[in-house]
């Protein structure tokens, strides 16, 4: 099991914890993820963290598809890699949420189907440099032909020759997303995975599987799961800990009737402690919103307690079909204690 660590957005000041990724890198840590909403961007980051580390990997979970076109994207991501020696740069891609898209960057939010899929294939296209690039797709198109055109858009290949196999990874959901995913990704940023749900999601990656052809499977697809991780003698205090980020995502982040983060914990069967919290969150009352995320939530979606807890609760993630963990805001202990857990640098 490989294992990586989410360091997020910024808040009010930029922070890149560098002790951490350079503590995470040298106990054995596959890779690095950044973020992005509406603050501190995702792609930059990953520059100044290549400048200080070595090998692990720079990772975006997730770039918003509406914040840059493919083209923009294809191409930072090209040249952090470059930067970085070449193989280091995965790029995972999400569409965020209606909220953010339209309210923060003025698109509509239009058919995310194919919105993605047509952003991974050009992304791909810029990459591979076969022809110069040219893509007639639902949601974009190479050159551009819509309103507002001068119709003399010429299709282009990059100056950069450019790695053709920087990894894309998609975040994704729901049964139409993830069967795309796994037709037109390299990996996946699941949304609401959980020890035991694999069989939910596998037949919708199967389908895309097939769709893809070439022999394309689980084989050759990473999984890459998100958990949190608190290392505390004190398990209540711990799951407590949490508690404040469910409250803001399920509560608050995105419209009422368009929450992903709600629906997902409806969907594990959590839909009466999913709605309490949005509606004490919405009238302004967050501390007893905190107070009304179950601690049976929080732990089925994180590792906390003191070490012996936590090893004895690791298998169930080890086992769960991911290919890597990545540890969301972890602090230095628990990416210490993940290590020994994880037997990193250990022969398995």
């Amino acid at each position: 099991m490989k294992l990586g660590i989410a360091i997020g957005y910024s808040g009010r000041h930029l922070n890149i914890p560098m002790d951490l990724i350079q503590r995470a890198e040298a106990l054995g840590y596959d890779s690095v993820w950044t973020a992005e909403a509406y603050g501190s961007d995702a792609m930059t980051p990953l520059a100044f963290i290549a400048a200080k580390t070595e090998r692990i990997k720079l990772c975006t979970g997730i770039i918003q598809l509406a914040a840059r076109t493919p083209a923009n994207a294809a191409m930072q991501a090209a040249t952090i890699d470059a930067m970085a020696g070449g193989g280091r740069v995965v790029i995972g891609i999400g569409v965020s949420g209606p909220q953010i898209v339209e309210g923060w960057y003025g698109q509509p939010w239009g058919r995310p189907y194919y919105r993605i899929k047509d952003y991974v294939q050009i992304m791909k296209k810029i990459w591979r440099r076969e022809a110069p690039v040219e893509h007639d797709g639902k949601a974009f198109q190479l050159p551009f032909h819509g309103a507002g055109a001068m119709g003399i858009g010429k299709p282009l290949k990059s100056i950069l020759h450019m790695n053709p196999d920087i990894p894309i990874i998609l975040g994704t959901g729901n049964e139409s997303t993830v069967r795309l995913t796994g037709e037109v990704a390299d990996g996946w940023l699941p949304l609401g995975f959980l020890p035991g749900t694999m069989e939910e999601y596998q037949p919708w990656l199967d389908e895309g599987f097939a769709r893809a052809g070439d022999g394309k499977s689980m084989d050759n697809f990473d999984v890459h799961a998100g958990v949190a991780v608190v290392v505390d003698d004190d398990v209540k205090r711990g799951l407590h800990s949490l508690k404040g980020d469910v409250a803001l995502y399920v509560g608050g982040m995105g419209h009422k009737d368009t929450n992903f983060h709600h629906q997902s914990m409806t969907r594990r069967g959590f839909g009466d402690a999913a709605n309490r919290i949005q509606e004490l969150f919405l009238a302004g009352r967050k501390e007893e919103a905190i107070d009304a995320v179950p601690d049976e939530w929080i732990d089925t979606k994180a590792l906390v307690g003191p070490l012996k807890r936590i090893k004895e609760r690791y298998p169930a993630w080890a086992d769960s079909g991911a290919t890597s963990l990545i540890l969301r805001h972890p602090d230095m202990r628990a990416v210490e204690t993940m290590a020994e857990v994880a037997r990193l640098n250990q022969g398995g």
